[in-house]
């Protein structure tokens, strides 16, 4: 077992036993004795930095949606109201760790040449952190841009176990190419390391879970584990019996309230998996027997993942794609039964466009459960809500259009202070997106980035920085 007897342990401690290994939360018997209080998570450089990407737009990015707030509030600054019928509607509770940037372009997913004009659903995603344009190649040649996320953790995140996490919902087969001559990277891969090294997302939740706590030496040893039907927590059940006895009471109930959670999220997968293989049909009979038939089933665990990655320090950086363009899943919880898909070409009716919405605003209300066990998640003297920063959003405007101006985006968390909260901003006419990316990249350390991507320079996200300043 890695930790120092006594009064101080290193921020870096894991408890292990067979092959499991267990980081952990921040704790009281982390800051050295006798010395006065300064948490380490609040220094330069530990903001977490969580990107997520929603595809196909939004019904609010549509003229008549906006006229009819389904995404921006009417108000601009601080005070602002969402309106009931706003895909945000659901989120209102934490309008204070929110940032809303209306009216931002991601013209770089736009066709630059005749033969793309149609690929933008092939476009998209690449484009969304990277900013930059691909080259159109169905060979190894492809080529992007560097995303914010890994510009993030290739400075911040070295000291981590895992410099960068990144997952999806929904895979994706084309056999074996992706339409107008892109490379299926630019559709699946929202981080690149570099302009030709895209990271592939992890889509099942027993694989994130091992990754994230080395459940086992090799496959055999994990399977082995899974017949004894032991939890990975049984294995370390010693060690972490012994630290107990070295914390305080507060640093106990918090350990016991961290081994428990673990503990719960293991066995939900185990349930799932037990499902998906019982024999029984299922209703994604081409998904890994891991990964849940259940969209809502299948984002809260990645959520509740991403949220112990975080907590344990494993990682500060996570790109989350939570689905596919083109994907025709329906979601019936939504109050209608039409594919996401099929919805976003409205045809511009109301009666449709509204359809949309109803399907926007339930994939947005998972984004609450997030937040709330961010807001909950303690990490020191604040939340982890407080030491991130979020940013939600689509490289895709309406979808009916296939329009990529006026995105919708929101910046969530207080960023160790970096970011107001509370606030709604237009953006004036022909605001490129990456100005937004450039000011949130300069809060959260990183000075030397005055440009990227598309950039003309930065959009300020306070107020009244941030006004809007041209026309509809």
């Amino acid at each position: 077992m890695e930790f120092i007897t006594g009064k101080h342990l290193p921020r870096r401690t894991f408890i292990r036993g067979a092959g499991a290994a267990i980081a952990l939360p921040f704790l009281d018997a982390m800051v050295p004795a006798g010395r006065p209080w300064r948490d380490p998570a609040r220094l330069v450089g530990t903001t977490r930095l969580v990107c997520i990407e929603e595809s196909m737009g939004s019904a609010g990015s549509n003229r008549w949606g906006d006229s009819q707030h389904l995404f921006s509030p009417e108000q601009v600054g601080r005070d602002f109201e969402i309106a009931p019928t706003s895909q945000l509607a659901s989120l209102q509770e934490f309008q204070d760790y929110m940032t809303i940037i209306s009216d931002t372009d991601c013209r770089m997913a736009e066709a630059y040449n005749a033969d793309e004009i149609g690929g933008d659903h092939d476009r998209s995603t690449g484009v969304f952190l990277t900013q930059s344009h691909p080259k159109q190649t169905q060979g190894s040649d492809f080529f992007l841009g560097t995303s914010i996320d890994q510009l993030h953790a290739q400075r911040f995140g070295r000291d981590t176990a895992l410099p960068s996490l990144e997952l999806c919902l929904e895979g994706i087969d084309r056999g074996g190419g992706c339409a107008y001559n892109y490379h299926c990277a630019y559709t699946t891969s929202l981080a690149w390391a570099s302009p030709n090294q895209p990271l592939p997302a992890i889509r099942e939740p027993r694989v994130v879970f091992e990754r994230l706590f080395g459940s086992g030496d090799s496959p055999e040893d994990r399977a082995a584990r899974r017949r004894t039907d032991r939890s990975m927590i049984d294995w370390v059940a010693s060690e972490v019996a012994r630290l107990r006895r070295e914390l305080g009471a507060v640093d106990r109930l918090a350990l016991d309230e961290y081994v428990t959670h673990i503990r719960e999220i293991e066995r939900r997968i185990e349930l799932v998996e037990a499902r998906n293989s019982s024999g029984e049909e299922r209703e994604m009979p081409e998904a890994p027997s891991g990964v849940p038939d259940d969209w809502e089933e299948h984002i809260r665990l990645m959520f509740d993942l991403q949220v112990l990655a975080l907590q344990s320090d494993l990682t500060r950086v996570i790109t989350f794609k939570t689905g596919f363009d083109q994907s025709n899943r329906s979601h019936p919880q939504s109050g209608t039964n039409k594919g996401v898909h099929g919805a976003s070409h409205h045809g511009n009716v109301p009666a449709d466009i509204l359809d949309f919405n109803k399907i926007n605003t339930y994939r947005t209300s998972q984004l609450g459960y997030f937040l709330a066990k961010m807001r909950d998640t303690m990490d020191g003297e604040a939340s982890l809500l407080e030491k991130t920063a979020i940013v939600w959003g689509s490289p895709m405007a309406d979808p009916n259009l296939h329009d990529h101006r006026r995105c919708p985006l929101i910046v969530m968390g207080h960023a160790n202070g970096a970011l107001e909260g509370g606030l709604h901003l237009r953006a004036p006419v022909g605001t490129p997106m990456a100005n937004v990316f450039v000011d949130l990249m300069q809060r959260l350390g990183h000075d030397e980035i005055d440009s990227f991507g598309d950039s003309t320079g930065k959009f300020d996200l306070s107020f009244p920085g941030g006004v809007r300043s041209g026309g509809a």
